[in-house]
C-alpha cells in the first residue's frame, strides 16, 4: 500500500453496483462486492489511503446495503450514498469461465438468474446531489466520474474551481452531448482502445484535459500530455505482465486508482508540479496494481484475499521486474440474501445452475 503523508480526498459519482461474481470453481460459492467502476475505483483509493466518498442514490434495498457494508470494510465514507430520490441499487452477475486454451473470460448478465427479468440498472445523481455534496468539496484532490448527468458535471466543475483533478472515464451509456462536455471539463480522460472512435480526442482546443490514457489491454496502453511544451506526441508503456492470470475483469480501476493516488494526490497543482516524469511513474504504478489484480477473482477479491503488507511488496516486486505472487487460499463465509426486486418469493428455481439455487443468489465475503 502505498504511503501518503496527509489522506487525499476523493468524491466519485458513476456506476456504484453489487457485482454477484460466480467463479471457475462450480462448487465455490457465489462472491459479491461492491462494484461499478466508480464503486471500484472509490473503494481501492480508500485502500490505498484516502479519505473517500461516493455520491449515490441507494435506497436502502438489500443490495445497497450489501454494497455499503463493504465499502464501509474498507473505510469508505457513505455520507452522500442516498441522495434523493433513491433508487434499487444495481446488480450485475459476473461469470468467471476458461476459454480453451485455459485463459480466463468473463461474461456479464444484468438479468436475475431466478426470474429473468432485468436487475435494476444505473440512475445517475440529480440536483438533490449538488446540494448535498457541493459544501463539502473544499479540499478535495480528485473528482472521479464515469457516468453523466447534468448534476455530475455541475459537481465536476465546482470542483475544479477548489483545485481538484477531475477524472473522466467515458461510458457508452451517457450522451454524446454530456460526453463532449465531460471531456471540456476533465483533466484526465482514460478509456479503452475499443471506445476510440466514440470518443476522439481529448486534446481539443479549450479543453482542460492535461492527461489523455488510452488502455490496450495486454499491449499495455498509450499516452500524451500537456505537462511539458505543448501536446506531446503518443507515448506508449508495455503492460506489466501477470505473475498469476485468474481473472482480468476491472484491472483497468487499479490502474486508474493508482494513477491517481502518485499523480493527483496533490490535487491540480500537484500534477503539474510533478511534470511528465510524475504522469509516466504514475501510470507505470497503475499498471502494476492491474497487473495483480489479474491473480484473483473478481474486479477486487485481492483486497479481501492478501493482507495490506503482502499486497505492498507484491506490487513492489512487479515494478522491480520480479513477477512472483504466491499462492493464497482464500475462505469464503456465507452473507445475508440478496432478492431480485422483481423476482416473486415463491418462484420456483429452475435445475443446472447455481445461482438458480435460492441459497445460491446470495453474498458471500471473502476473509481478510
Amino acid at each position: 500500500m502505498t504511503t501518503i503523508a496527509k489522506r487525499p480526498k476523493v468524491f466519485g459519482t458513476g456506476l456504484i453496483a453489487l457485482d454477484l461474481v460466480v467463479g471457475v470453481d462450480p462448487n465455490s460459492p457465489v462472491q459479491s462486492w461492491a462494484g461499478g467502476t466508480c464503486g471500484n475505483v472509490i473503494a481501492i483509493l480508500a485502500y490505498l489511503g484516502w479519505k473517500a466518498f461516493p455520491i449515490a442514490r441507494m435506497n436502502g434495498d438489500p443490495a445497497s446495503n450489501r454494497v455499503r457494508a463493504d465499502l464501509r470494510r474498507w473505510g469508505v465514507g457513505l455520507e452522500f450514498t442516498g441522495c434523493g430520490p433513491t433508487s434499487h441499487t444495481p446488480i450485475i452477475v459476473q461469470q468467471i469461465r476458461r476459454a480453451s486454451d485455459g485463459s480466463p473470460t468473463h461474461r456479464f448478465s444484468w438479468s436475475c438468474p431466478r426470474c429473468g427479468k432485468r436487475l435494476p440498472a444505473f440512475k445517475a445523481v440529480t440536483q438533490d446531489a449538488v446540494e448535498m455534496v457541493a459544501p463539502s468539496l473544499p479540499g478535495t484532490a480528485v473528482f472521479f466520474m464515469d457516468r453523466l448527468s447534468r448534476a455530475v458535471l455541475t459537481l465536476a466543475a465546482r470542483a475544479s474551481a477548489e483545485g481538484a483533478v477531475v477524472v473522466f472515464e467515458p461510458s457508452g451509456t451517457s450522451g454524446e452531448k454530456l460526453v463532449a462536455e465531460a471531456i471540456q471539463l476533465a483533466h484526465v480522460v482514460k478509456y479503452s482502445d475499443q471506445r476510440l472512435a466514440a470518443i476522439g480526442s481529448a486534446m481539443q482546443v479549450g479543453s482542460a484535459t492535461l492527461v489523455e490514457v488510452q488502455t490496450l489491454g495486454a499491449e499495455g496502453l498509450r499516452y500524451r500530455h500537456r505537462l511539458g511544451k505543448g501536446i506531446s506526441t503518443w507515448l506508449h508503456l508495455n503492460a506489466i505482465p501477470a505473475p498469476r492470470l485468474v481473472d482480468t475483469c476491472e484491472s483497468g480501476d487499479w490502474c486508474t486508482a493508482g494513477f491517481a493516488t502518485k499523480a493527483a494526490a496533490g490535487g491540480q497543482a500537484g500534477m503539474l508540479q510533478g511534470g511528465a516524469d510524475g504522469i509516466r511513474r504514475a501510470l507505470r504504478y497503475g499498471q502494476a496494481l492491474a497487473a495483480w489484480n489479474c491473480g484473483f477473482e473478481g474486479a477486487r477479491g485481492g483486497m479481501y484475499a492478501v493482507k495490506r503488507e503482502m499486497f505492498r511488496n507484491q506490487v513492489e516486486a512487479l515494478l522491480k521486474g520480479r513477477a512472483n505472487l504466491s499462492s493464497v487460499e482464500t475462505k469464503m463465509v456465507a452473507g445475508l440474501p440478496i432478492a431480485c426486486p422483481a423476482c416473486p418469493p415463491d418462484k420456483p428455481d429452475a435445475a443446472g445452475s447455481r445461482l438458480h439455487h435460492p441459497r445460491r443468489f446470495i453474498t458471500n465475503v471473502a476473509a481478510a
